[in-house]
């Protein structure tokens, strides 16, 4: 076994058992209420999870994109009500521009390719950025900005932004409008091997794994209640037709888990190159999470859909996180205009050299 599958093998462990214990229904309900997750995060930052991406020399955890993906694809799994996942992205930008990591939950800021910041040359931010994910919640946000049109990353300290409009996701995620006048705390160039236009596509394949997560979670819930469920004397899953319905939802499971796995892998030989795998990651996990949602709650019925129940606090979040970071429609069409590029005689090498 090599050292990078004993790592994701470790993580994967360690994240999933931690989550687990500390994740139930009713801390759920509390996190949507505005209950802290201080304990949760504390957790969380002692084990390193939010490091994954820092190198070891740095005081991270030294792992890939295919060690990020495990942690990530937990935080999805047991909807994680914390920012773990923008914290990795936050903490990998920074590493990037050879920045150090603070402490704390952390986000990323722009998330939308058209919404460009700015930074003096002595440091200064300015600009807005919409939909920011926790960005009301966060001592810190690892931004994305251009000065004189080079692009820059920079950590920037929440006396720098203030928060213009407070919105949620469906799942009750903040993603908030933030205005930035305020002085960065430390910022350097991003590296010339990092594609600047291909950030975005960093961030899809993140919410493409946690989209992975929650289509497992919603799985093992449809399974479990459709053997747990009697009708006219038997389980539900001993219908054909139910059966054909779960089947069908679990191939759609595997094929975005695999989409992204593959995808992660691509990212840790070629780096922002892997724009391809990326895209595909997101198309396939987006285009997942509509068609699992819909034959979850057509399994559960009516109860499905109550407050009461747990399955809406995954199903929320893959109607959610299928269109943020672009949905697949974005993706379909970045993608077959990109294919296009390559002209006719050309395409068939371009894929299956990839």
């Amino acid at each position: 076994m090599s050292g990078d599958s004993e790592l994701r093998t470790i993580l994967g462990d360690q994240v999933n058992r931690l989550l687990a214990d500390r994740i139930s229904k009713g801390n759920l309900e509390e996190a949507e209420a505005g209950a802290s997750q201080e304990k949760l995060w504390q957790a969380i930052e002692e084990n390193g999870l939010p490091s994954v991406l820092i190198p070891e020399d740095k005081g991270g955890v030294g792992g890939g994109w295919d060690e990020a993906e495990v942690v990530i694809r937990a935080a999805g799994k047991y909807q994680a009500p914390v920012p773990l996942v923008e914290s990795i992205l936050a903490g990998w930008l920074l590493s990037l521009a050879g920045l150090d990591m603070p402490t704390g939950m952390l986000s990323i800021a722009p998330v939308r390719p058209d919404e460009a910041l700015s930074i003096t040359k002595d440091g200064r931010v300015s600009g807005t950025a919409t939909r920011v994910p926790w960005g009301r919640g966060v001592a810190h946000l690892a931004v994305f900005c251009r000065c004189d049109d080079a692009p820059m990353i920079a950590l920037v300290p929440s006396e720098a932004w203030s928060v213009t409009l407070e919105d949620r996701n469906i799942a009750a995620e903040p993603r908030d409008t933030l205005n930035f006048d305020g002085q960065a705390l430390a910022f350097a160039a991003l590296p010339d091997s990092v594609d600047p236009d291909r950030l975005f596509a960093f961030g899809a394949l993140a919410r493409s794994s946690q989209i992975s997560g929650a289509l497992e979670s919603v799985l093992e819930q449809t399974v479990q209640y459709a053997n747990d469920r009697t009708q006219f004397g038997q389980p539900i899953g001993k219908f054909q037709a139910v059966q054909q319905e779960l089947a069908r939802m679990a191939g759609e499971v595997a094929a975005a888990g695999a989409a992204v796995e593959c995808a992660s892998r691509a990212v840790d030989r070629g780096g922002s190159g892997a724009g391809f795998e990326m895209a595909v990651a997101k198309i396939r996990a987006s285009e997942a999470a509509s068609i699992v949602a819909g034959i979850t709650h057509q399994t559960h019925g009516a109860i499905g859909f109550t407050y009461e129940h747990s399955l809406h606090f995954a199903t929320r979040r893959l109607w959610s996180w299928r269109a943020e970071f672009g949905s697949e429609n974005y993706w379909a069409e970045a993608l077959g205009r990109s294919l296009a590029s390559h002209g006719g005689q050309a395409l068939w090498p371009y894929l299956v050299n990839r």
